[in-house]
């Protein structure tokens, strides 16, 4: 990869950099550009009414221009001053490290741009909605802060295994839907398919219920009063059509709490309500109250089983501090619901701190791991607590047989091989050999089976997705798209390009030439009787030089409004913004 490090961006774990894409700023055609400048004309021209004032701010701060696709390199220069950087990616990537990278203070954007038919909104992540959309808010330090701290948070929310089938369901549509040559009954199918598990998800996860809290703030948040609410969400900062039917009264507005979590979306279509928050600290109340509910805080039986279903990786964390991450396949619970017995299957790491205990690597627990939780039985104090005298006491000491019955029936008969200790001198993990362990009568662990490594610790008190040392597996699993380039491409398509081409100089150079401009216009006439960006920008140079034609042009675009109702509002727009232009900021390059 050939992206420019920065202090930021050199924090970022490897398992992070395998996403990270080259923008590939000379991909972009002179139509992509064209979009970008009238989306985000549009945008500056409506949304310095509604939008909250740090918005527009943000823009200067961000140095996002109207004019220009901003490329990566620039923003990172000028993000760089309020502690962000960003990166660009292929679309969509998992939930779980798209939270991670906010963690990290660092901004995904999709390098992609939507097509002129989804000029309005796209379900699909491109560079206006990641790029206008995200990072002129995070100018503000409180919502910067919220934003960081939702992905520490929510990158440890445990999916469930519909989660996976979603992302990638949700991944397809709008890979589809952003391809110029796709069939449109495929389109549809995409879209069904997502509605399908949409309507099939009757329990939500922690993913799923903190994916709604960051659609209804950081995607979709109003923040104010309930009456005069400002936009602060990015899908609606860079949706030009929501951004302006979302400030109506058909749209139900909400006072933003912990029960948003459990309101779903559909990003087919717009949202008939919003959640208004009354500041931006009301927003890191709400996250606090919602993490006080996940297993990352909890642990516990709950949790563990959270785990087993995502069937994916995740770890759990004792009350001594030592970790065990792997997939997690059974637990063994008591009478009362508490978990006394976990195992994992296949390679499994145990850490301390986030960091991996030496000579417990996934190498050597490759085939799972299993161990008891809890105290003993009828003796009050926990083998964590023991002082050295405590455990001669009980025989676990080197080179001694030892028989130790916990509460909640699991019973572990071995021989003391060694212990592992953290910096205090508390026992973290007990090796015994010919060990066997029992659930009743039900055998966990067999001598034959070779030593025996015990978790100490009487109680669950953290679970959650990912591992805790992220060196102890091989997360590099992620392959970057690389998109064929169009051998051939419709000598049509490339003319129209060349004439997008053609008015950007014209406006750039300030060489203005109504020759130029009447013979445009007559072949977008005669040959492109359904393109309306190109003639709204070229009436735009027409006007504001008072050529003769602009008024021929105006009512070409009128007429082609009544005609297309599809676009006859943008057409609309555009006549309006070219009749009343707005100041831009320079390119930032």
């Amino acid at each position: 990869m050939s992206y420019e490090e920065n202090e930021v961006l050199r924090r970022l774990p490897e398992h992070l950099k395998q996403f990270i894409n080259n923008q590939n700023y000379e991909n972009y055609t002179p139509v992509d550009q064209a979009v970008w400048r009238y989306v985000m004309r549009k945008n500056v021209d409506y949304l310095k009414k509604v939008a909250h004032g740090s918005y527009v701010e943000g823009l200067r701060k961000t140095g996002i221009s109207t004019e220009y696709i901003p490329s990566m390199y620039g923003m990172n220069r000028i993000l760089k001053d309020i502690g962000w950087a960003a990166v660009a990616v292929d679309g969509f990537i998992p939930p779980t490290a798209f939270m991670e990278f906010q963690a990290y203070n660092v901004l995904v954007i999709a390098q992609d741009i939507r097509q002129i038919q989804n000029i309005e909104y796209t379900p699909a992540p491109d560079i206006i909605h990641e790029s206008a959309g995200h990072a002129p808010i995070i100018a503000n330090p409180e919502y910067a802060e919220y934003l960081r701290r939702f992905g520490e948070i929510g990158s440890k929310a445990i999916s469930s295994a519909l989660d996976y089938e979603m992302y990638e369901a949700i991944r397809h549509l709008s890979i589809v839907k952003e391809d110029r040559e796709s069939d449109p009954k495929v389109i549809d199918r995409a879209e069904q398919h997502v509605l399908d598990l949409q309507n099939s998800m009757t329990e939500l996860s922690e993913m799923a219920k903190i994916r709604n809290l960051h659609w209804w703030t950081v995607e979709y948040g109003l923040i104010g009063t309930l009456d005069n609410p400002k936009i602060y969400g990015a899908g609606l900062l860079s949706s030009i059509g929501e951004s302006k039917w979302c400030m109506g009264s058909e749209v139900l507005k909400l006072p933003y709490d912990i029960t948003a979590a459990d309101v779903s979306f559909d990003i087919t279509k717009p949202q008939p309500q919003l959640f208004v928050t009354p500041d931006f600290a009301h927003l890191n109340f709400v996250l606090e109250q919602f993490a006080n509910q996940m297993g990352l805080r909890r642990g516990g039986a709950e949790g563990i089983e959270q785990l087993i279903e995502s069937k994916n990786l995740g770890t759990i964390e004792y009350n001594t501090g030592i970790q065990v991450s792997g997939v997690f396949k059974n637990i063994i619970k008591d009478h009362h619901g508490n978990p006394v017995y976990v195992q994992t299957e296949g390679p499994t790491a145990l850490s301390y701190h986030e960091t991996e205990l030496i000579g417990h690597g996934t190498s050597y627990h490759a085939h799972g791991f299993g161990s008891p939780i809890g105290k003993l039985k009828n003796i009050n104090i926990a083998i964590e607590n023991m002082s050295p005298f405590d455990l001669e006491a009980y025989k676990i000491k080197e080179g001694e047989m030892t028989y130790l019955e916990f509460e909640g029936g699991i019973t572990v008969q071995g021989e003391v091989i060694t212990g592992t200790r953290n910096r205090k001198g508390k026992v973290l993990i007990v090796s015994l050999k010919n060990c066997t362990v029992k659930h009743y009568d039900e055998i966990l662990f067999h001598p034959d089976w070779g030593v025996y490594d015990m978790a100490i610790g009487k109680s669950i008190v953290a679970a959650y997705a990912g591992p805790a040392d992220f060196t102890s597996f091989d997360m590099i699993t992620h392959e970057l798209e690389t998109k064929p380039k169009k051998l051939e491409i419709d000598p049509k398509e490339l003319q129209l390009r060349d004439l997008y081409m053609q008015v950007r100089a014209m406006r750039e150079n300030s060489a203005i030439h109504e020759g130029k401009i009447s013979e445009i216009f007559g072949i977008l006439k005669s040959e492109y009787p359904l393109e309306w960006l190109l003639n709204v920008e070229l009436y735009e140079l027409a006007y504001s030089s008072k050529f003769l034609v602009y008024q021929d042009m105006k009512e070409y675009l009128m007429q082609m409004a009544s005609q297309r109702k599809d676009v006859a509002h943008l057409i609309e727009d555009g006549i309006w913004l070219a009749e009343n232009p707005i100041s831009s900021p320079e390119k930032v390059s």
